[in-house]
């Protein structure tokens, strides 16, 4: 069986030729030409069958023969906060590996601790489109530019709030077990910390402002890892939650 080839196009029902790149990908590398079928999606909901009408050096044509609509593969809205590691290679195989696995909007934490203060978001966003095309994923999350912890602290959020932490004399409850306590349809924020954790009194200001306290298991994680572990940990819930 031939595997299908998506391509990112934004509006892609009110689109005509493909962006730049990804014109680029199928004309220079998949070597697609007038008449061949490919399919598209908008990262809004929905995917596309259509055929190329013209395809040239730096652009390719299509036009749309079938709209198709995805359905949701979860419920709720799933939010990870997360200050990113001095090491940005890290963060960006986070970021695609929480693509694949499933996640609406990414946000990036400046905390007391951060050893990095500043990120590339379109580099990040680009890792991202490549995700939601391998996974074939029919929407693209969100990604927020950082923001510092007061802020993000300060801005309404509905449903569960988690920070996950390591401080043992806080008291913590495990993410899993307060998942299960929840609803499917409840929207999900879970915030990770840098490599230093939160400081104590960002763990506090968050209880204070809602947030549960929590941990992601018995064993150290990585700023990266734990990234990941929370948005599995989240699907997992929820898979519970539905049987």
């Amino acid at each position: 069986m031939k595997e299908v080839r998506f391509f990112y196009v934004p509006d892609a029902g009110q689109q005509t030729e493909l962006p730049a790149e990804e014109a680029m990908h199928a004309v220079r590398v998949l070597r697609l030409k007038e008449g061949d079928e490919m399919f598209l999606m908008d990262g809004a909901g929905s995917f596309y069958r259509a055929k190329v009408t013209m395809a040239a050096p730096h652009h390719c044509y299509y036009e749309v023969e079938e709209r198709i609509l995805q359905e949701p593969q979860w419920k709720g809205h799933l939010h990870l906060a997360i200050a990113p590691t001095k090491m940005m290679e890290r963060m960006e195989w986070m970021v695609e590996k929480v693509t694949e696995v499933g996640i609406d909007e990414i946000s990036f934490l400046n905390c007391q601790f951060s050893e990095r203060r500043m990120i590339k978001i379109q580099r990040l966003d680009k890792i991202v489109i490549s995700a939601v095309k391998q996974s074939h994923k029919a929407w693209k999350p969100l990604l927020n530019e950082m923001t510092s912890f007061k802020q993000f602290l300060e801005g309404h959020r509905e449903g569960r709030r988690y920070i996950a932490h390591c401080y043992e004399e806080i008291p913590r409850t495990n993410l899993f077990d307060e998942l299960q306590k929840s609803h499917d349809t409840e929207d999900v924020t879970v915030l990770v910390g840098p490599e230093g954790d939160f400081s104590v009194d960002e763990v506090k200001q968050a209880v204070d402002a809602g947030f549960q306290s929590v941990d992601l298991g018995k064993s150290r994680l990585r700023t990266e890892t734990a990234g990941l572990s929370a948005v599995m940990t989240m699907h997992l819930g929820q898979q519970i939650l539905q049987q």
